[in-house]
């Protein structure tokens, strides 16, 4: 092997410097604020566990006379965030390709389906008949229900920007990184309603 440098050919002085890889700041801020709203969230439910708990170790009836929980708002309201779950994904999956079609489609899926959400669940706490100034641990019911459908308006308008930038072109299979990132958010809120209703819900 020859070790003359002068056989090979020089490298030429007008090549060009690779970018630099872009910061996912986005995707990581978004990471580290889902994070920190899973343990608040748990928190809260974690209180309302053990005050439940503490009513039922007095042998005392945790529900108000009156009140009940029916099942079948609850496991359709499930079964709706588990469909959005998949087209906020399909979503991602169109902007990788550069679908905007499909993108948009998947987009006004997901809407429509968190849009169903709430509107169930508000239909869901007038069947309850659970008054907030006459029972005291009413607040827990309210507090966890309420912050869980601000979460899902937080994702909703999430996905929304992301929606306008991506039909404006920001976003391709070079760059999805918003796009992930509300896909992301948008599961994390999915999840924390499986933990809602299964402590609220089910065990009532």
């Amino acid at each position: 092997m020859s070790t003359d440098v002068s056989s090979y050919d020089p490298i030429p002085v007008d090549v060009a410097v690779a970018e630099p890889t872009r910061p996912r700041l986005l995707l990581q801020g978004t990471s580290l604020a889902s994070a920190a709203i899973v343990m608040g969230f748990m928190g809260l439910i974690a209180v309302y566990v053990a005050e439940r708990a503490e009513f039922l170790a007095r042998e005392e009836r945790w529900l108000p006379d009156g009140v009940s929980i029916p099942l079948t708002q609850p496991n359709f309201m499930g079964l709706t965030l588990c469909l959005s779950v998949i087209t906020i994904w399909w979503t991602v999956q169109a902007v990788r390709n550069d679908d905007r079609g499909h993108a948009f489609v998947g987009y006004l899926l997901s809407l429509l389906f968190a849009f169903a959400f709430l509107a169930q669940t508000a239909y869901l706490l007038t069947l309850m008949e659970l008054q907030i100034l006459v029972e005291p641990r009413a607040v827990l019911f309210f507090a966890i229900i309420g912050l869980h459908m601000a979460l899902m308006v937080v994702a909703m308008v999430f996905a929304v920007v992301m929606l306008f930038r991506t039909l404006g072109g920001e976003y391709s299979s070079r760059n999805y990184e918003g796009v992930l990132s509300a896909a992301l958010f948008w599961t994390m809120t999915v999840a924390l309603y499986g933990v809602l209703w299964y402590a609220i819900y089910i065990t009532k």
